[in-house]
């Protein structure tokens, strides 16, 4: 992945303009797929709702000794002889959640046993939780490209925003995630451990939360490689030519499962939740999962 501040040659630029153009004309068929995936998993995410300061009215209750007379409601008292009632607000308790698709050169990675790409499969998973999270009130936002705001149509507010985005140089700013948010990631963390830590440690220490979805195609977890392979590396352009691949298998699947293993082990001490999601699964699959730890949360919230 390309770190904020690299040099690239004129041939990166272009390569990265492609790929920008690209994901553009795929973003609105992205959308739908999204839309589909929502509406064949979930009828409906309720927000959290409890009585409090809000604009909009919860419920009629009897008047309790003590409240200030200005909370009376004495339309609806007038109408019965014994009771006098208030007029309860309900408490928005919407918060910010904010999405990132990783959309770095590895992330175009697709091979013969998946149909989709680990971008594409990505960026569904966040338009998907976006749809989600509209439909309920909640505040949504994309680093870098978007400040939180809560609509309806948020899933295609959103999708709108990445079409038009320069092309991706690095992992955004999470200074603006602030306590008590949430941020959900999708990409494929093939980095070292350490990097990704380091990256959303600081998340931890302002008291938000996150929740990692690990977008995986089935070869780089099988490496089902053998005889003579050539290796190219999307991000450094490194080669490596293996005369027999097959000798690699048991030394990369163990290393590729223990980066797994360290980020699933450091979220769960968090509390925070990791998911993966193979390209040859279902987008539904992660969906269910991330919204059920989020749900949690919210719940233990209230």
């Amino acid at each position: 992945m390309a770190r904020i501040g690299e040099v690239t040659t004129p041939v990166e630029t272009r390569d990265a303009l492609v790929r920008a153009r690209t994901r553009a004309a795929l973003v609105p068929d992205l959308l739908v797929e999204a839309r589909r995936v929502v509406n064949n998993v979930i009828a409906g995410w309720h927000g959290r709702r409890r009585r409090g300061i809000g604009e909009n009215f919860w419920q009629f209750r009897p008047y309790v000794e003590g409240e200030a007379v200005s909370r009376i409601d004495w339309r609806r008292s007038a109408r019965e002889e014994d009771h006098i009632y208030v007029r309860d607000r309900e408490w928005e308790a919407a918060h910010t959640v904010w999405l990132w698709a990783d959309r770095s050169p590895s992330m175009l990675f697709r091979s013969s046993q998946a149909d989709v790409s680990k971008e594409s499969r990505a960026l569904v998973l966040i338009l998907a939780l976006a749809e989600l999270l509209s439909r309920s009130g909640e505040r949504i936002a994309w680093p870098g490209l978007s400040d939180p705001f809560a609509a309806r149509n948020g899933a295609e507010r959103l999708a709108q925003h990445i079409s038009h985005a320069e092309p991706a140089t690095g992992r955004p700013d999470l200074t603006v995630v602030r306590r008590f948010s949430d941020l959900v990631v999708a990409g494929d963390f093939l980095e070292a451990p350490e990097e990704t830590m380091r990256w959303l440690d600081p998340l931890a220490r302002a008291g938000a939360r996150a929740h990692l979805i690990e977008v995986a195609d089935p070869a780089e977890e099988t490496f089902p490689y053998s005889g003579r392979t050539e290796f190219h590396d999307p991000e450094t352009g490194e080669r490596l030519i293996a005369g027999r691949a097959e000798t690699l298998g048991e030394d990369y699947r163990r290393l590729y499962l223990a980066r797994r293993e360290t980020l699933a082990r450091w979220c769960k001490k968090l509390g925070w939740s990791y998911t993966v999601n193979h390209t040859d699964r279902l987008a539904s699959e992660a969906l269910i999962r991330v919204h059920t730890a989020m749900t949690a949360e919210m719940d233990i919230g209230r």
